[in-house]
């Protein structure tokens, strides 16, 4: 009576990680391609969430100047003090806050009085521009 061994042996082990590690070794090469064009979004992102946070921080400002006047950048108190004709406020925001933050970025910001039926509206642009494009958002405050 002939008796049969159960279990691998140490060639098909062998070749079983051979294969294995070939299979692995694809798999990471594609990884590594696409980790690598993942960070292409990035600047298109990063100036996406500047505009949305001075949209938003323009918005909430009072829409009349209560105490007349322009102040310097980190006074602002109200939706026109941010209206930019060029670069200075990202130039106000590099010295004034938050030292280099904003440097392949340029935010601007544009204020324009609108009406629409009755009532009076500033609508403001944000666009902040960097590297290979730029981001624009609009919004608008009225007097309420």
């Amino acid at each position: 009576m002939i008796r049969r061994q159960r279990g691998v042996t140490l060639i098909e082990l062998i070749v079983f990680i051979v294969i294995v590690s070939v299979g692995l070794a694809g798999v990471l090469a594609s990884l590594n391609v696409s980790v690598r064009g993942s960070a292409d979004p990035l600047q298109p992102k990063q100036a996406l969430a500047i505009a949305e946070g001075l949209l938003e921080e323009v918005l909430l400002k009072n829409y009349t100047d209560p105490n007349g006047g322009t102040e310097a950048r980190q006074d602002f108190d109200n939706v026109t003090d941010f209206d930019t004709p060029d670069d200075s406020l990202s130039t106000a925001y590099d010295r004034d806050l938050v030292g280099n933050l904003y440097a392949p970025y340029a935010p601007t910001v544009t204020i324009d009085e609108v009406a629409i039926n009755t009532i009076t509206l500033l609508q403001v642009t944000v666009q902040v521009a960097y590297t290979g494009g730029s981001i624009s958002l609009t919004g608008y405050r009225a007097d309420y």
